[in-house]
């Protein structure tokens, strides 16, 4: 005798070799015994040769038609038996019994099983939901294999153009597009970023940097929602002297302006600062809209503001017109620049130039300075900050030293930035700008000056504030945010507050709104351990770390494209540590495989074979060592103070 039974939720026959108590002894057609519980047999039959039986049920299995099984059975549970009857209009063979066993069994959708041979009709909706969700799946593998075949004919679909970053950087992974571009990628033996670049869903790897940076900073974009400016909570009294700024010639966020007025004995400096904090409050729209973005994002040739357009052309320090600041002022004395007096004041002051590095550089040096050389606008004013500046830059390497650290390196070069369209086509300037150039430096240490004076006019008043505090040295010693004042080692300042750029980043509005209380008759905007600032500096710094990778990863882009443009096969470098080499004319750093073991400064000579703008390397091979440095000790370091550049960048 054989008989059919279910072992592990799967369909097997055998013969039955010997029987026991409620348990037979079986043997499959594969040679395989196996012990099989009586109440697990469904089916005993003789009249069908065991190798053919299984087979053989499978085929009748697949002839049976679903729909009209299912309109034939009964409404409550059944055994499989009760319906063979209705079904085949006759008592059914082993075959047939086995056949429709297992086509219940094979649809679940259709029949819910109860038991061993046991089931019950889905009722009709849910019969109906059912299938159409089998077909809604059958339908989606149809689309997404008409995907897949579009990529692999390196065509974009359509549908997919308009989100493009978020497939790519932050994809529905159950949805039918992500997984047609992942499959076409895997096919085809590609990133799903350079499949999207190779079917033109991105013009260039600079919008693929750009998409990927908008898709995880700015899911719902860039733009601004309609909103009006407001108006100033004070009414503010006139300045008794004009101020100009300067700034680069693309900067459009003018919020640092300068001011110098003969008094006996010296001259009375003033920073002004512009102050959105009259207007915008913590908690208003303006102020919403600002902390989600917590800073200003830079970019070769492009910027997304913190601050929507209509705000910053209310509130930026423009020449010709009267503007909000927040004003702080230091009495010198000429004899030996030192501060006797200081003061704040929120006021209004007339803007007399916006200056410009651009026309000014190469007239404002070191030499004409000295020698009360040149011509250019607010050269008397100029003069005098620089010689205040030089007194503070001595000020500051004094207490850096007696902290324990070396002196400011500042003898190397900024770069700037340019991107021109050129008849269609993008072309990219880089230029050098000394770093410790008479300009830079002159507002570099006046931005020092007035973050550090309003830190402390903050812990005198006990006004919490968000400091920016170095102490100790190596990795304990990196610069980290904090709401009480600290110590600042690596600028050599008792305490640093950001406070100068308050249509840039949104912890100087904070701080700037706590200024404000303590010189004028507007209360706190954050009460002592107020725990909204905590999260401040904890939203400001996760964005600020996003923005400055960003803005490196794009001038990498435009590093890799400016040797393409300029057509650099064979060009110096030098040597920085292990394997990597920076180039003397742009900030790009590369790594060189097989580098021997070279003192840092070394100047070697390299070919440069490729570049890739996708992952941003650059293929390269060493040509030659030009010259080997006797003391790599008197190199000087390329890790300079992240603060100092900061501070020199303020404008």
């Amino acid at each position: 005798m054989n008989v059919f039974f279910e072992e592990d939720g799967a369909f097997k026959a055998g013969a039955v070799l010997a029987e026991q108590q409620g348990a037979c002894q079986v043997e499959l057609s594969s040679g395989k015994r196996t012990k099989v519980k009586r109440a697990n047999v469904l089916i005993e039959f003789k009249d069908v040769a065991l190798s053919t039986f299984l087979p053989e049920a499978q085929r009748l299995s697949g002839e049976i038609d679903l729909d009209f099984l299912w309109e034939c059975a009964p409404q409550d549970e059944f055994g499989f038996s009760d319906l063979g009857a209705d079904y085949f209009g006759h008592t059914p063979t082993a075959l047939e019994s086995a056949a429709l066993i297992l086509r219940l069994h094979g649809a679940p959708m259709y029949f819910y099983r109860k038991g061993r041979g046991r089931y019950k009709p889905a009722p009709a909706e849910s019969l109906k939901a059912a299938l159409a969700g089998v077909e809604r799946k059958k339908q989606l593998a149809l689309l997404q294999a008409h995907y897949v075949e579009e990529f692999k004919a390196n065509r974009m679909p359509a549908v997919m153009q308009a989100h493009v970053g978020e497939l790519l950087f932050r994809p529905d992974k159950n949805g039918v597009e992500y997984k047609a571009l992942e499959q076409a990628a895997h096919e085809l033996g590609m990133t799903p970023s350079r499949l999207v670049l190779a079917c033109g869903g991105l013009a260039t790897p600079r919008q693929l940097h750009l998409e990927r940076f908008l898709a995880l900073q700015f899911p719902s974009g860039t733009g601004f929602p309609e909103l009006k400016t407001p108006a100033p909570l004070l009414e503010l009294p006139a300045a008794a002297t004009g101020a100009f700024s300067i700034d680069d010639h693309t900067t459009t966020e003018i919020d640092d302006a300068l001011s110098v007025a003969p008094i006996e004995g010296g001259w009375r400096i003033g920073v002004h600062i512009s102050a959105p904090g009259i207007s915008i409050r913590r908690g208003d729209t303006l102020d919403h809209v600002a902390r989600q973005r917590y800073s200003t994002v830079y970019m070769p040739g492009d910027k997304f503001t913190m601050l929507p357009s209509t705000a910053v052309d209310a509130y930026t320090l423009v020449a010709g017109r009267e503007c909000a600041a927040l004003s702080l002022y230091f009495d010198v004395r000429e004899s030996d620049w030192s501060i006797t007096d200081q003061r704040s004041r929120a006021e209004v002051v007339f803007i007399t130039h916006n200056l410009r590095h651009n026309d000014l550089d190469a007239a404002v040096t070191e030499e004409t300075l000295a020698a009360g050389s040149g011509e250019f606008p607010c050269k008397a004013e100029i003069g005098v900050l620089w010689r205040f500046s030089q007194a503070l830059f001595t000020q500051r390497q004094a207490a850096r030293v007696a902290a324990g650290l070396k002196p400011e390196v500042n003898n190397r070069s900024d770069y700037n930035f340019y991107v021109e369209d050129s008849d269609g086509a993008e072309r990219v300037i880089i230029s050098q700008r000394r770093r410790d150039a008479p300009l830079d430096k002159l507002v570099a240490e006046l931005m020092i000056l007035t973050n550090s004076s309003w830190g402390k006019l903050l812990a005198v008043h006990e006004a919490p504030g968000i400091y920016r505090t170095q102490q100790g040295f190596g990795a304990a010693g990196r610069v980290r945010m904090v709401t009480h004042p600290a110590p600042h080692q690596g600028l050599g300042v008792s305490q640093y507050a950001w406070s100068t750029s308050p249509l840039r980043r949104y912890v100087d509005l904070v701080n700037q709104w706590q200024i404000l209380a303590c010189v004028t008759d507007l209360p706190l905007a954050y009460e002592r351990n107020d725990a909204d600032l905590f999260a401040v500096v904890s939203g400001f710094e996760a964005a600020y770390v996003a923005y400055a990778e960003f803005q490196a990863t794009m001038e990498r882009y435009w590093c890799l494209r400016w040797l393409v443009q300029e057509n650099v096969r064979v060009t110096e470098a030098i040597v920085q540590r292990e394997d990597w080499v920076r180039l003397p004319d742009i900030p790009l750093q590369i790594r060189v495989p097989g580098l021997p073991s070279l003192a840092r400064g070394t100047r070697v000579e390299l070919e440069i074979i490729g570049t890739d703008e996708v992952d941003l390397s650059v293929e390269c091979r060493l040509l030659a060592i030009i010259e080997e440095v006797d003391d790599p000790s008197l190199v000087s370091d390329d890790d300079v103070d992240a603060e100092a550049i900061a501070q020199a960048a303020e404008s």
